[in-house]
């Protein structure tokens, strides 16, 4: 039986130079990747909405939409965003280089490209991409409720818990649009302040719950890290923990519960199986001394409608 082989990178490769597209294609399928190829900035983009390669190699000098635009492009829909972009060109100004990198190209190649050192920064940029996403992948099996934007308050990634939270706190599919507003506002007046910004915040989500957002940090030259919370969901929260004696989330499910939410809401929430869910409420009712839902409700509310 042949051992099952292991899947191949896909390197989308956008030139439209017949002779670039023949020398490389080979080249990188001799290395083991699979090779998309499109000949211009628009048939990039349009391959793109059906497969999301692992990396995309794009030419910065092409007739009607030119590489640069089409990184922009790039960039702004989702499921590529964190593709890593290396730009090839005969371009060698600096200020190309610049516009590359401005565009959110993460290298940049000069032309005849020399093949040992593209397969030398392939590797390298899919191994850091890699990575990236395996941080952001433990960051939400850990239950943190992480966002990280540009400098112009667009969002580059959120964790699935984070969006999760928007959205309910908002009521909203939309929600993350408030959010990258407010956030704008608030890099905006840290830009133009003479003294230390403080670095949490509240948006007003006109929703079940203001969020409030922490300021982490800069990870990167123009990516910046947010941590999210609920407002009504971290002060009642503390409120149930203290008076039933409540584990962290114990008291976070018990709050969703008191406004209302289903188990398979709350498991999209908090990030929870519906199993896990459910573990929860059984050591809840047995806290609060009750036998269902309606009744862990019902205490849950008179104590936070106390004050």
């Amino acid at each position: 039986m042949n051992a099952i082989e292991a899947p191949r990178d896909i390197i989308l490769l956008v030139d439209d130079s017949p002779e670039s597209l023949s020398f490389l294609t080979d080249a990188l399928e001799q290395s083991g990747y699979s090779v998309l190829i499109a000949t211009s900035g628009a048939s990039g983009l349009s391959i793109v909405d059906r497969i999301t390669p692992d990396l995309i190699l794009l030419d910065a000098v092409m007739p009607g939409l030119d590489g640069f635009e089409t990184c922009i492009r790039l960039k702004s829909l989702g499921s590529v965003a964190q593709v890593p972009v290396i730009f090839m060109t005969g371009l060698t100004e600096t200020e190309h280089v610049v516009r590359a990198l401005e565009a959110g190209g993460v290298d940049y190649l000069t032309k005849p490209i020399n093949i040992d050192e593209l397969r030398a920064r392939i590797r390298v940029h899919l191994s850091n991409a890699r990575s990236a996403q395996s941080a952001r992948v433990a960051l939400d099996a850990a239950g943190r409720h992480l966002l990280a934007v540009r400098g112009n308050g667009k969002i580059l990634w959120s964790t699935p818990q984070a969006t999760r939270l928007v959205n309910a706190a908002t009521g909203s599919d939309e929600g993350l649009d408030m959010v990258s507003a407010r956030i704008l506002i608030w890099l905006e007046e840290r830009k133009a302040s003479s003294v230390p910004k403080d670095p949490s915040f509240t948006v007003e989500t006109g929703g079940a719950a203001a969020l409030s957002l922490s300021f982490l940090g800069s990870i990167g030259q123009d990516e910046h890290l947010f941590r999210l919370t609920s407002q009504t969901q971290a002060s009642d929260g503390e409120r149930l923990k203290q008076h039933f004696s409540l584990t962290s989330r114990e008291s976070e499910v018990l709050v969703w519960i008191a406004k209302g939410k289903s188990n398979r809401d709350i498991g999209e929430i908090l990030g929870l199986s519906a199993r896990t869910v459910n573990k929860h409420l059984e050591q809840i009712y047995v806290k609060l001394g009750v036998e269902n839902r309606a009744s862990a409700a019902v205490k849950a509310a008179n104590i936070l409608n106390q004050g």
